[in-house]
């Protein structure tokens, strides 16, 4: 900081009283001494207000090398008013990723969108290469916007695998993530795998109002849950539009077997002595798959699926048939992740489902134009709006009105 301009005027030779006269109205010419320490340690009022000016910003990027997956950057950035940061994302012959970020982002907020395309794990280093590069570019704070959260069906120890999404988490915030935020994770559990604030925003209030706006007759809907694990999400629709509900129950898939991985192996012992057998460790009944039953009417009535994920769709396609099987002369399914993968839209488009509706969370372009069932619903504005809070520092409350822990 530059010294004061009487300090300056002293070092130049001028008189101490000619200094002590202009300050000396509220220190009295008799304390020089203590007015020479002031002079130096406090600030005048300009330089106080020069200082007090905040330099940081808000800078928007988006991770995608691939141009289809930043839509949905392009109009978050429209509602919010900004445009996106500049900054190189590609891929080296060798299929390394490289990324030149092109502004300072010293003492900024960054938010980084990044939205999953079909080469996960490309874009999983693109998110992590970015986020450490504006970390070592001394940003204020880094914003990870991730919409659907890659390896989320990985959150739960299955045999000899590994819990994924522990690890894809690890590897964020050790990059230098600092906030996360993400939408309708696959078990909202995986908010603690993270050491940083996690926002899980909800989709739902968009495929509410989808129902209501674009659904003339669902007054005369049923919610349906295709198998008792999504019953949860099926009753929150339910009983947020005054629905009945039905849950499909069985024909569930084979659990996965035991029997290959050394689980039912013997214990080794040299003699079968060695075992008393009074210790003989009772084992579990093993599943047997039950007739496929509706719990629920859906006679004369608009079916209305619920999920969070719709990737596979052959267990959509069998509650579907189920459906109209049991009388429902309507199908709609709705998920907030489309990942729609493989063969997706042309088994929906010869199935008896009448349209799919999903968020535009991942890019699925290609996909409404294989199959026109396809509906897309824009959540950008719960994402510009939980970033522009950030920003400003406001509470996040809002976003999560009217939402219980069973949501």
């Amino acid at each position: 900081m530059s010294s004061p301009p009487d300090a300056r005027r002293l070092n130049r030779g001028e008189s101490q009283e000619r200094v002590a006269g202009k300050w000396g109205d509220k220190l009295g010419a008799e304390n020089w001494k203590t007015k020479k320490v002031l002079m130096f340690c406090v600030a005048p009022p300009e330089s106080e207000a020069k200082m007090n000016i905040t330099k940081g910003g808000l800078v928007l990027f988006s991770a995608n090398s691939n141009s289809s997956c930043m839509e949905l950057s392009k109009k978050i950035a429209e509602r919010l008013g900004v445009e996106m940061g500049k900054v190189q994302v590609y891929q080296e012959p060798d299929r390394e990723t490289r990324v030149q970020i092109q502004e300072s982002v010293r003492g900024k907020d960054v938010f980084i969108i990044q939205t999953v395309s079909k080469d996960v794990n490309t874009t999983i280093m693109e998110l992590l290469i970015m986020v450490y590069a504006c970390k070592t570019s001394c940003a204020k704070s880094i914003i990870g916007v991730v919409p659907y959260f890659p390896y989320s069906k990985q959150c739960k120890m299955r045999k000899r695998g590994s819990i994924v999404s522990k690890l894809l988490a690890s590897m964020m915030c050790k990059a230098g993530l600092t906030h996360l935020i993400t939408m309708d994770l696959h078990q909202k559990e995986i908010q603690g795998f993270f050491n940083i604030p996690v926002d899980n925003l909800r989709a739902s209030p968009f495929l509410l109002q989808y129902i209501q706006e674009e659904i003339p007759d669902y007054r005369n809907a049923v919610i349906v849950a295709k198998s008792p694990a999504s019953a949860k999400r099926a009753q929150s629709f339910a009983e947020r539009l005054r629905l009945g509900i039905a849950v499909i129950h069985g024909e569930a898939q084979d659990a996965e077997s035991d029997l290959v991985d050394g689980r039912h192996s013997p214990p080794m012992v040299r003699s079968a002595a060695a075992i008393h057998p009074s210790l003989e460790i009772p084992m579990l009944i093993p599943k047997e798959k039950p007739p496929i039953t509706v719990v629920g009417d859906v006679g004369g009535r608009i079916a209305i699926i619920v999920d969070d994920i719709i990737d596979d769709v052959d267990s959509f396609l069998a509650a579907a048939e189920t459906l109209k099987e049991r009388g429902a002369y309507k199908i709609f399914v709705m998920a907030t992740h489309g990942l729609l993968s493989s063969d997706a839209p042309r088994l929906i488009e010869e199935s008896a489902i009448d349209e799919v509706v999903v968020t535009n969370t991942i890019p699925h372009e290609i996909q409404k134009l294989q199959c026109p069932k396809i509906k897309t619903v824009d959540i950008s504005m719960t994402l510009s709006e939980a970033i522009r809070r950030i920003h400003n520092g406001e509470s996040m409350s809002y976003l999560f009105r009217n939402i219980g822990l069973d949501d």
